[in-house]
């Protein structure tokens, strides 16, 4: 698509301040970009989605304060680390983008974080999953929101080995993200006792035929095969591995970053049993199903996933910071509001308590679900039992195993 159309259809939408008085006085609004996965593998879990999360945010944030200007602009990366940081270089120098939000592809993360870094602007990776984003390729400018390549197979990967799942087999996802996955969740086989069999590495984006790479899977006699993907790569792996009668011969099978539009993607017959771990879910409690009823205005027979939950209180929270900060110094220097986050616990009914640790790793509570069979699901999108809470404090890598030297200092 081309970039001049994509930026001319920008979904775009404002809370200006009621009385121009306070207008002057604040000067520009404060612009935050979504830059997301519109069509692309990532899009379910992603995508209009985070837009839908970034709006109901930007709504709370208004009617508590009305008179502080906020407008939201979204483009999509194309799953192109090149689209990616040329859509992200104009908003920062031409369009007055102060936060850009999202992100689902980790070199792209890697490019903003230290473009926002330079600039002086501010980034939330909700999308991206490497863990690196906090690691090797952390920043002053950017933080870590929802989940990251650590957090998700860690509850995951222990309880598969626990039930005697000791020999693994992965089907990755040949880039940063995918290699990151299957790095930490090998990590979590080994220390749990188990070993590896063996890997199938997949071209991303594009693969959409895994019958190669399950095959692989399947001779390695490995009893769990892990897929280190995501979004339809991971839904496309389940499904052909139950064409394939991988399941019913014995082997199980695990999703190291599977969310609740992947299981949507698969279906229960086809999922039912699997394991996997989520700070979010929309079935969770009061606060959690309030926020899927509103996201279901914007999003008609969707509820929101971890992602979009995740763009809700990473703004949310940022926009908060603007105003402990001032809005021109917010806009003057990103830093000084990431600053500002760090120094403010976070406290929302989506995520509940959390904190911002100083390498910008944003630590809540992980949860470890089962997805339901079938008969289990009483309502559309029904699709977890909880096993268990994973405390925030237990939910992340250490800090000091990141390799962030940013936080050394």
């Amino acid at each position: 698509m081309n970039l001049s159309i994509q930026r001319r259809g920008l979904l775009a939408g404002g809370i200006a301040a009621a009385l121009p008085r306070v207008a002057r006085a604040q000067g520009k609004p404060i612009r935050i970009g979504v830059l997301t996965d519109m069509v692309g593998a990532y899009a379910a879990n992603t995508g209009p989605g985070s837009v839908a999360g970034t709006r109901l945010a930007i709504e709370d944030f208004a009617r508590l304060h009305p008179h502080v200007k906020v407008e939201l602009v979204s483009a999509d990366l194309q799953l192109k680390p090149d689209v990616a940081v040329q859509i992200a270089g104009d908003w920062l120098d031409n369009q007055g983008v102060d936060l850009i939000t999202d992100v689902p592809l980790s070199s792209a993360a890697f490019a903003i974080g230290d473009m926002v870094k330079a600039k002086n602007k501010a980034a939330i990776f909700t999308g991206g999953a490497s863990a690196d984003i906090t690691g090797s390729h952390c920043g002053p400018n950017h933080l870590h929101w929802v989940y990251d390549t650590w957090s998700m197979p860690h509850a995951v990967v222990d309880a598969t080995v626990k039930e005697g799942g000791d020999t693994w087999y992965f089907i990755t996802a040949d880039y940063a993200f995918g290699h990151a996955l299957e790095s930490d969740a090998a990590s979590f086989v080994a220390a749990a006792g188990g070993k590896v069999l063996g890997q199938a590495l997949a071209p991303f984006p594009g693969t959409t035929d895994f019958s190669s790479h399950l095959m692989q899977a399947k001779a390695s006699g490995a009893k769990v095969i892990g897929f280190a993907n995501g979004g339809a790569d991971t839904v496309n792996c389940i499904k052909q591995s139950a064409e394939f009668g991988i399941q019913k011969g014995g082997q199980k099978i695990a999703g190291l970053l599977f969310l609740i539009h992947d299981v949507h993607g698969v279906g229960l017959t086809s999922a039912e049993g699997v394991l996997l771990t989520e700070p979010f879910y929309w079935n969770m409690n009061d606060g959690t199903r309030a926020f899927a009823k509103r996201f279901a205005k914007l999003m008609p027979g969707n509820v929101p996933g971890s992602v979009h939950a995740g763009q809700y209180s990473a703004v949310m929270h940022y926009l908060k910071a603007c105003v402990a900060v001032g809005p021109d110094k917010a806009k003057a220097s990103g830093r000084a509001v990431i600053d500002q986050m760090k120094a403010t616990p976070t406290d929302d009914p989506l995520f509940g308590k959390g904190a911002v640790r100083k390498d910008g790793r944003v630590i809540h509570d992980m949860h470890l679900f089962e997805v339901k069979s079938p008969a289990q699901s009483k309502e559309p999108w029904d699709y977890y039992i909880h096993r268990r809470t994973v405390p925030a404090a237990q939910a992340f890598r250490p800090i000091d195993q990141g390799g962030c030297k940013f936080a050394q200092w």
